[in-house]
């Protein structure tokens, strides 16, 4: 595996990871997701539908967490999560823990570590560890961490021993990963810990360079965890100590506007949880990210000045925290809400997703409201193809060196939340250019507020 950065504008970095997996042949632009399972499937969808979207990350997110009870029959199956699966065709990073299902604090021990799945809680020892990993056969995976250093009043002496225990845990892992013909041709990531404690953070990311790791794991950033301004201090310091030809990947950021920040802090990879919490929620995606002036859309930003009535009901939600796995955030719109009962649009003007071609708000809203299956797996759809194209902008914006564009899209998402300005914003493609048809609509809706 070998990064090739490209550019560095203000601190983040453009390029691929090239070589990857076992055979060598896969690729992934960075900034960029893995692509996010529970159990190895993606959530809602088949194989067959997952690949009716396009330009999938080449690299599939599977958890021990949901693998762990499973790992008899792995072992007895003697091929790997990969086959077992059916994800033939891409590289598969193995990580700790689910990143969209919070693990409860206080089961960490020395020696151990705890995963919940489905089945209940699972104490791992690094020899169970790496047995786990042997059974899974991924192409990349960290070590074992303690990662317990999130909650509040977490004092720095416990910091300091999540660090040292992961430090030591990761060189078990190094030595045993030599001795496992079943992970030969995979590679360790290392995990960097440290809470909020600059000195620790800084500590963590040295020693863990020192050691013979492909990449980098930055624990302890989830959404909720700290304060913005903290999160970068804090990522940008850790950053600067690791080696410029190593990929970084941050877990638990999801949030467009933090996986921006975290990408000008120098952060390379991102999980691809947040779609399927959004899904969950009932929600579709609706934020904007084309940089293209649209003339149309200027004159309806110009009018932003103007009161809108409180009694216009707001189409995305307008909370901009949403650090709860089950809070929405300015991002998306609730399906649920009775005003799309009949709303004859599509999820979002001019996505090409399955979802968007062929059915509308209205639709979805019944199939939510009558807990119809077929909800889930549209909205996935949707969902992920909206978060794919966000990635793909967010490159061409580097490429571009238009950063600061695509950062004034998010920032009407979390300032506008009538639907006349969500509306507006409806383009959610990963081509450039915003549709036009639904602004015209936009323009009467805007002009008949203003009357009233």
């Amino acid at each position: 595996m070998k990064l090739e950065i490209s550019r560095v504008v203000q601190g983040c970095r453009l390029g691929t990871l090239t070589g990857l997996g076992k055979t060598g042949q896969h690729s992934l632009e960075t900034p960029g997701c893995l692509l996010y399972t529970r159990c190895a499937s993606v959530p809602h969808l088949t194989q067959d539908t997952l690949h009716t979207l396009t330009n999938l990350p080449a690299v599939t997110q599977v958890t021990l967490a949901t693998l762990a009870e499973h790992q008899e029959v792995l072992e007895e199956f003697k091929e790997g999560a990969r086959a077992f699966a059916g994800l033939h065709d891409t590289v598969v990073y193995c990580s700790l823990h689910d990143p969209a299902a919070p693990s409860p604090p206080g089961y960490t021990t020395n020696k151990t570590v705890s995963v919940w799945g489905s089945g209940g809680r699972a104490e791992l020892t690094v020899a169970r560890f790496m047995a786990l990993q042997a059974a899974v056969r991924p192409d990349w995976y960290q070590n074992m961490a303690d990662g317990e250093t999130g909650q509040e009043n977490t004092s720095r002496k416990r910091v300091r021993k999540a660090v040292d225990r992961t430090l030591s845990h990761l060189d078990e892992c190094l030595l045993l990963h030599q001795k496992m013909p079943e992970l030969r041709g995979a590679q360790v990531w290392g995990v960097v810990e440290g809470g909020d404690v600059m000195e620790e953070r800084v500590r963590s990311a040295r020693e863990t360079a020192k050691r013979p790791v492909a990449g980098f794991v930055l624990d302890g950033f989830q959404s909720g965890a700290m304060g913005d301004d903290l999160r970068t201090q804090l990522l940008t310091a850790t950053t600067a100590e690791l080696p410029h030809d190593k990929p970084r990947l941050v877990q638990g950021v999801g949030r467009p506007d933090e996986v921006i920040a975290c990408v000008e802090a120098g952060v390379d990879l991102f999980e691809s949880f947040f779609p399927y919490q959004v899904t969950e929620r009932g929600c579709a995606l609706c934020f904007s990210f084309s940089m293209e002036t649209d003339p149309e859309q200027a004159v309806l930003d110009s009018d932003k000045e103007k009161t809108i009535p409180q009694d216009v009901v707001q189409e995305n939600g307008s909370d901009g925290g949403g650090d709860a796995p089950g809070k929405m955030t300015c991002f998306e719109m609730d399906l649920r809400d009775k005003r799309y009962r009949e709303d004859f649009r599509p999820l979002v003007c001019g996505c090409p997703c399955y979802c968007c071609r062929h059915h509308q708000r209205a639709y979805v809203h019944h199939l939510l409201v009558t807990n119809e299956l077929l909800a889930g797996v549209l909205l996935m759809l949707h969902n992920t193809a909206h978060y794919l194209g966000f990635f793909r902008a967010l490159r061409r914006a580097l490429g571009q060196n238009r950063l600061p564009d695509l950062k004034q899209q998010l920032l009407h998402a979390t300032r506008d939340t009538s639907p006349v300005m969500a509306i507006s914003q409806g383009t959610s493609t990963g081509d450039p250019g915003p549709t036009r048809h639904c602004t015209f609509l936009n323009m009467h809706i805007l002009c008949h507020v203003i009357c009233i």
